[in-house]
């Protein structure tokens, strides 16, 4: 989609919003892959899956984004040849770090492989019997994560056997920091950069003791120079399948030539921890086309045409009654676009955000956005967001009719019956089986109950939650969140652990419902008082 422009022109039309067109220089004429879009008879719909319009963003869950033809066409070309894989890694090595000014750098499965990777270096390098003998025999076994930075993606540091020591202050850090330490681990975010303990502060003092950094920059701009390299981190690591619009499984490790190597010693087609991490060359050469366009894209062009595409849409909406529209700027180089925040009034349209965005879900193109707020009956100021960022040309103008016809037109939703009958006494404690798709869980729960609201604890197999909720007439409702290893600080994805949402009826003793556990899937529970 986004090749080098032939020309950087703006042409603009008469109107309220006047739309701009970059022009680029077709894939066809450039000798690339070119594909016709088919949203109803495709490769996917013949085996029953529903492609996506994708106005959310560069999530995994929907498949992050679409590759570069750039891409498409060098995974086509690689994949007729053989080579050796050592070799080629030492070819993309070398090119990574003229493209990056890194010392050096690897292709990865995602950044996720990446920060595997780079823990093992740090703990084993690529002496042959220490790698051979993780994760149960280890010499330097700690790796040490400000706890700004506990996410679910430092499940890469824990795989691999790393004891995990949390600090808050710069005297944490040096404190913490041993004979044992393998490495510093930092996910740069908002907060980071906020926090008294900033990549730049963390990577002095881990200078000072000659302890290797590694940063995650997963979803961001890879600019050059680099600015995590530049604030002093040994390895930085990025995914491949978001802004670079490489492979969707592809990432890259950049740093010093020593540690890279070892990251690669440590991974797949060698027999080590890493092996089941195979970069193929298809993912690897698709990667380095990625990584070669991003810096020649026009990113300033693209900027101005993913805003063009939102005061599109900010313009077919803006004649419906209760419609406000607000500009959403990026915190930091992670998902780096303006998104369009879209409020209304849902008594005024007849439809709540989170009715719209499962009215858009469900039709033809099937659509998803950000968010989506609104509840019935008291909870009616709604909005969606949208994110440009993922989007082809053309299709800013299938969502805004998409979205005007839903909000214009949305069809009959009616409040929730509400229960009717003597409150259910539900205080007391609980034996609750989950009923997993394979296997059953036992957890119990002491719940106090004071009318209609509930609160409480949530004893799991191995992790606790506190448990608030309602209950009208015998209908129940519950929320809870266990913390749980890796979220100590904001989570990637705004979640912290893992989150219940239980739905049921009470009878008597005995409750049974259904447990929403977001990606986790929807599974049935019964409940008997003890």
């Amino acid at each position: 989609m986004f090749g080098k422009w032939s020309r950087r022109d703006i042409i603009k039309s008469s109107g309220a919003v006047a739309p701009v067109v970059l022009v680029a220089v077709p894939a066809a004429a450039q000798g690339l892959p070119v594909h016709a879009v088919n949203q109803t008879d495709n490769l996917y719909t013949r085996i029953g899956v529903r492609p996506i319009l994708n106005a959310r963003g560069t999530y995994t869950i929907i498949s992050g984004s679409r590759s570069l033809p750039q891409v498409k066409q060098a995974m086509f070309e690689a994949s007729h040849y053989y080579v050796h894989l050592d070799e080629l890694m030492d070819g993309i090595g070398a090119e990574l770090a003229k493209l990056t000014g890194a010392s050096w750098g690897i292709t990865t499965n995602g950044c996720a492989a990446a920060i595997v990777q780079a823990t093992v270096a740090c703990m084993v390098g690529t002496d042959v019997e220490k790698a051979q003998a993780l994760p149960h025999i280890k010499a330097k076994d700690q790796v040490i994560i400000p706890k700004h930075s506990r996410n679910q993606y430092d499940i890469g540091v824990r795989m691999v056997g790393a004891e995990v020591v949390e600090v808050e202050t710069a005297d944490d850090l040096r404190r913490a920091i041993n004979p044992r330490t393998a490495m510093i681990y930092i996910l740069s975010s908002p907060e980071e950069a906020q926090s008294v303990l900033p990549i730049k502060a963390i990577c002095e003092i881990a200078k000072e003791k000659n302890i290797p950094t590694f940063v995650d920059a997963a979803a961001e701009e890879p600019v050059k120079p680099n600015i995590h390299l530049a604030a002093g981190a040994t390895m930085v690591g990025y995914s491949g399948g978001k802004c670079l619009r490489g492979p969707q499984s592809s990432g890259m490790l950049l740093g010093p030539k020593d540690l890279c190597k070892a990251a690669y010693f440590n991974a797949s087609p060698h027999h080590n921890y890493g092996r089941p991490l195979k970069c193929s060359k298809e993912e690897s050469m698709g990667l380095l086309a990625a990584v070669r366009q991003w810096y020649e894209r026009d990113h300033d062009g693209e900027q101005r045409m993913w805003r063009t595409w939102l005061e599109h849409v900010e313009a077919r909406l803006k004649p419906l009654a209760s419609t406000q529209f607000e500009y959403l700027q990026p915190e930091d180089l992670s998902n780096k676009s303006t998104r369009l925040r879209i409020h209304w009034d849902a008594e005024a349209l007849g439809i709540t955000g989170t009715e719209l965005v499962a009215k858009l879900d469900a039709g033809t193109p099937r659509i998803m956005v950000q968010g989506g707020t609104g509840t019935r009956p008291n909870l009616m100021a709604s909005h969606i967001t949208i994110m440009p960022y993922m989007m082809d040309p053309g299709e800013e103008r299938i969502l805004a009719d998409a979205l005007y016809a839903a909000l214009s037109n949305p069809g009959i939703y009616a409040n929730p019956p509400v229960p009717r009958g003597a409150t259910a006494a539900l205080a007391g404690s609980w034996a609750f089986t989950i009923n997993y798709e394979r296997g059953v869980g036992e957890q119990q729960f002491t719940l106090q109950q004071t009318g209609n609201e509930l609160t409480g604890t949530q004893n799991g197999e191995i992790y606790q939650g506190t448990v608030t909720g309602t209950v009208r007439a015998n209908m129940v409702e519950m929320r809870s969140r266990m913390p749980v290893s890796g979220s100590s600080g904001r989570a990637t994805g705004g979640l912290s652990g893992i989150d219940w949402r239980f739905k049921g009826a009470a009878n008597g003793n005995t409750m049974a419902g259904t447990v929403d556990l977001g990606e986790y899937g929807i599974v049935p529970w019964t409940a008997v008082r003890i």
